[in-house]
């Protein structure tokens, strides 16, 4: 049963609407593992899966709110151009996200949406903010996870993954699923 330090493996589709398209999959070839109570995936991802056993099958909707929260407009901002001019051309296109790096040495992942003359906006929202999850799956495993798991766990926690900050930032290049750290969901699974 799905309790806290359990090992759990999931398979899911996600959508963003009921029955919209699906947007991301965790078949059972790749499935989703992490161990319930880390701080790995969703809060509220580990609470709809709570005392399911292997085999049970999941079907729940999380509100944006409660996901990746709303779009925050303090998170869109126009940058000067000239920052911008070692970015490959072919990589500054409208809808184009681009690696950068706060005044902090955190790094964030921005969204371009416009190019203009003098300035580029770029929108700093996790790709999820402002909509609501739907996800429907199967339990394929829950086990103890073993003293080792957590102590990596911990381990990776204080800084193993390209810099994962105080403050939530997380590098793009840690090597999971969607280039997050440890999470299928874009964001620092470490960090959440």
């Amino acid at each position: 049963m799905i309790t806290k330090n359990k090992f759990v493996t999931v398979s899911y589709e996600l959508r963003t609407e009921k029955d919209g398209e699906v947007l991301e999959t965790a078949g059972a070839d790749s499935p989703l593992e992490f161990i319930c109570g880390q701080g790995q995936t969703l809060e509220y991802f580990e609470l709809n899966l709570l005392e399911k056993k292997q085999g049970d099958k999941f079907d729940f909707h999380i509100p944006a709110a409660q996901a990746y929260g709303e779009v925050n407009e303090d998170m869109i901002v126009d940058l000067p151009k000239d920052i911008f001019k070692e970015v490959d051309a072919s990589d500054m296109v409208i809808g184009s996200v681009l690696p950068m790096m706060d005044s902090l040495g955190r790094r964030l992942r921005g969204k371009i949406l416009s190019i203009g003359e003098e300035e580029v906006r770029i929108d700093f929202n996790h790709p999820m903010a402002g909509k609501d999850l739907f996800f429907k799956g199967e339990v394929l495993g829950v086990r103890d996870a073993t003293e080792e798991e957590i102590e990596a766990l911990h381990s990776h926690k204080c800084g193993g993954c390209s810099g994962c900050g105080s403050e939530g930032g997380c590098g793009s290049d840690c090597g999971s699923h969607h280039d997050g750290c440890g999470s299928h969901h874009d964001g620092c699974g470490c960090c959440h």
